[in-house]
């Protein structure tokens, strides 16, 4: 009952927001914005849009004003944007000291803090309406992925997060790939840096865990986790009895996809890559269609969630639908004391 009442509000978000037009595009350009000029994409993805060459969605989509951003408790990212901000006032885009600035100047925007913490607060000053793409991590916690779908709800914001992986062409052919026939089961590998601020799995695991959602979709009932010094483990129980698994390694960087099927086994290693994520990302911010479902995200950030509440517990077997359900009641609460102040 709770996955499904939960699905039906997701339901309800999508049907809302999908109802809202495309983005005003200015002699046929949108102006992209970027927030948080702490991380290495806001130059990739800069580099891709902005490129003359481009086609497609990509010629369509401009990078043309930032807001710097970044957080101090963090080196990560207070060491970044100084260079980053210099990097991109060198290609022309106009950098502002403000958020109500900033969504004066640009139709779409690419929220691209590094850390996750402040995505929420930043989304909720600019969520009016514009596309909004949210970069790994979503956010700090799954209540606050959560919130900002809330957010987007209350304010009509097309919205999406995924990692640049999901898009990738070894990714996508494994997930529609006729050789495997029916899918019985999927690991995913990579590397698994973490940050103290967030759960252990939304710094990088991410890109390991978006993956295996693309080839295996929704439907995890529980999430179980094994620690050693080379590496995580994290094993998901579907709920057709397919099992799907995250090894994150701690050392070396390297990322693979192993797909198992009725027909065949279909594997793929070093994988890379923004491109397919960028015209994703364009296409969205001219339709106003996110590519990736509500409730697939957050079950996504429970996945991971539950794999610290896992190993919290010693490795036991740990119910997403636990973990949903106490981030809604955690968001519920973020929302409310955002509207009394």
């Amino acid at each position: 009952m709770l996955r499904q009442r939960f699905c039906f509000v997701c339901s309800v978000v999508v049907l809302s927001i999908a109802s809202v037009p495309a983005a005003h595009a200015k002699d046929g350009v949108l102006r992209a914005g970027i927030i948080g000029c702490d991380t290495s994409h806001v130059i990739a993805f800069t580099d891709l849009i902005n490129n003359p060459k481009a086609t497609g969605a990509l010629a369509d989509v401009e990078v043309t004003v930032a807001y710097p951003g970044g957080s101090p408790d963090l080196p990560d990212s207070a060491n970044r944007v100084d260079g980053y901000v210099k990097q991109l006032r060198e290609k022309g885009i106009k950098i502002v000291d403000s958020l109500a600035e900033f969504a004066q100047e640009c139709d779409v925007v690419l929220l691209e803090s590094v850390d996750g913490r402040p995505h929420l607060k930043q989304f909720r000053a600019v969520a009016q309406g514009k596309p909004i793409f949210v970069d790994k991590p979503a956010a700090g916690s799954l209540a606050d992925v959560i919130s900002i779908f809330r957010v987007a709800e209350e304010t009509h914001t097309p919205v999406y997060s995924s990692s640049s992986l999901r898009f990738c062409k070894e990714v996508q052919e494994t997930a529609h790939s006729e050789k495997l026939g029916e899918l019985l089961g999927c690991e995913t590998s990579g590397p698994l840096s973490m940050e103290p601020h967030h759960p252990d799995l939304f710094w990088y695991g991410i890109h390991g865990v978006e993956p295996l959602y693309t080839i295996m979709g929704m439907g995890c009932e529980t999430v179980s986790r094994t620690d050693t010094e080379l590496s995580s483990l994290v094993v998901g129980k579907w709920k057709n009895g397919r099992i799907g698994s995250y090894r994150g390694l701690r050392k070396g960087y390297n990322f693979a996809v192993t797909a198992y099927g009725t027909k065949g086994v279909v594997q793929h290693a070093g994988i890379n890559g923004y491109e397919g994520a960028i015209e994703e990302i364009c296409k969205f911010f001219k339709s106003g269609k996110p590519p990736v479902a509500r409730e697939e995200i957050v079950e996504i950030y429970a996945f991971m969630e539950a794999a610290d509440e896992s190993k919290r517990q010693g490795g036991k077997a740990v119910p997403l639908g636990e973990i949903i359900e106490r981030a809604e009641k955690q968001a519920a609460a973020s929302v409310a004391a955002a509207g009394a102040k």
